[in-house]
């Protein structure tokens, strides 16, 4: 089976993404709530909670060690599969991708000191302090990157002439118009992953009943409540996504809803299929919701993919990674308001094994939302790299050795992710909660067990 070099440079960089978007949302979430666990045992004076951080801590080093190599691949990338693209446009996009290493480094600093110095200040609030430079360096990390992407949706910052970018503002090319509303969808998605896994983690302890039960009940409460709040706030970035969809990528809303005409009054389509005639069978339709959507009234005219040209349309597919995203979103919001409720009445046991369990399927879900969402937004700009200047054919390398880079990477994610799965599982296996809490909590171990 033979593959041109445009499909190939497609697969490589899907593969490469698909697997460093797990690395990437760990690295952006897991800081948060290693301080926010620190606080609350601060504040409550509380070990349990100083033992989660440091635990935390410990699994957070792995994932940044590899998404350092994966984010490093993707930079690589850039240059070897998508040179056109980055000959056209690097000059724009260098200073995010400079501020990007940059922010990572700031993080890496902090980070090592932050681990190093347990115990070493008379004040405990001492060192929580040091986790903060921690979260903003995580998260300006993808701040700088989601405006590199934003960029390829909108772009803006610069005048075409002769076939080329000139008069060029960086500045106004980060700033574009797509940049708020995913900066701010990414990183709500990112915090909220990471609570649903570790949520997860807790939830499958308990169902285990392995012991330090106390402890995971701790762990389930804070990332059950920070996984609601964070439900709220993404589903809000969902909506200022939907509604800037609407105003500046019409196509890729349309594609996504399957909304073919332009009309007011327009439904919300979920799931179903298209028969021979490209007509939707078999969906769920929610009147005028998509209007509201769009525009925030049920009455407004939302335009349909017929207004695109048809060499132009996004693949009809991501209708349904938009469905799958925003319903493993609804899943994790029900979810820990059904456990938030539950825990407000002491007849109930919020711990019974059916909320467990939905607790932790919300873990896998969460980070496949994570993949639906980063590939909806990859496809939803199809046919285009740059939205209106250059298409991904005309981006990809022709190099023939494209297929031997293909097999190289493969290799090299195989490796990482088999290390990465063998090195936490030795990291966790050989030390449990329970040892911990034997070893530096004695007077807490006794309590776990019950």
């Amino acid at each position: 089976m033979e593959f041109d070099t445009v499909t190939i440079s497609r697969l490589i960089t899907a593969m490469t993404l698909i697997f460093h978007i797990v690395f990437a949302t760990l690295g952006v979430g897991v800081p948060l709530f290693i301080s926010l666990a620190e606080f609350i045992g601060i504040r409550k004076k509380d070990k349990h909670y100083e033992l989660l951080a440091k635990r935390w801590s410990r699994g957070f080093v792995i994932s940044v060690a590899i998404g350092v190599v994966t984010g490093t691949a993707i930079a690589l990338q850039l240059s070897l599969v998508w040179p056109n693209f980055m000959q056209l446009a690097g000059n724009v996009i260098a200073l995010p991708l400079f501020m990007e290493v940059f922010a990572f480094f700031f993080e890496a600093i902090f980070l090592g000191i932050y681990l190093y110095t347990w115990d070493r200040f008379k004040s405990k609030y001492t060192h929580w302090l040091i986790s903060i430079p921690v979260i903003i360096g995580a998260g300006m990390s993808a701040v700088f990157i989601s405006t590199v992407n934003s960029f390829m949706n909108s772009p803006s910052g610069f005048t075409m002439e002769n076939g080329e970018f000139s008069a060029v503002n960086p500045l106004e090319a980060m700033l574009n118009p797509s940049t708020p509303t995913r900066v701010f969808h990414v990183l709500g998605g990112s915090y909220l992953t990471v609570a649903a896994i570790l949520a997860a983690i807790a939830a499958f302890a308990l169902l285990r009943k392995k012991g330090a039960a106390e402890y995971h009940k701790k762990a389930l409460k804070m990332t059950v409540i920070s996984m609601f709040v964070f439900s709220v706030v993404t589903a809000l970035g969902g909506d200022l996504s939907a509604k800037y969809l609407a105003k500046h990528q019409t196509e890729k809303l349309a594609a996504a809803e399957w909304h073919f005409e332009t009309e007011g009054n327009a439904d919300l389509v979920l799931f179903g299929w298209l028969n021979e005639d490209n007509e939707v069978v078999g969906a769920i339709r929610v009147p005028g919701f998509l209007s509201f959507l769009a525009h925030g009234d049920f009455t407004s005219e939302v335009i349909g993919l017929e207004a695109t040209p048809e060499g132009e349309r996004p693949p009809l597919i991501i209708h349904y990674l938009f469905d799958l995203m925003v319903m493993i979103g609804f899943f994790l919001l029900a979810v820990s308001f059904l456990y938030l409720v539950l825990s407000r009445f002491k007849r109930w046991d919020v711990h019974n094994k059916f909320i467990l369990w939905l607790l932790a399927l919300g873990g896998p879900l969460a980070m496949l939302a994570v993949e639906f969402g980063w590939l909806f937004a990859e496809l939803g700009r199809q046919p285009w790299i740059l939205r209106g200047y250059m298409t991904v054919e005309e981006a990809a390398t022709k190099s023939p050795y494209i297929v031997h880079m293909f097999f190289l990477f493969l290799a090299l994610y195989v490796v990482l992710g088999t290390l990465f799965i063998l090195t936490l599982r030795k990291l966790f296996k050989d030390n449990p909660v329970e040892l911990d809490l034997e070893k530096h909590y004695p007077e807490l171990s006794k309590g776990d067990k019950k």
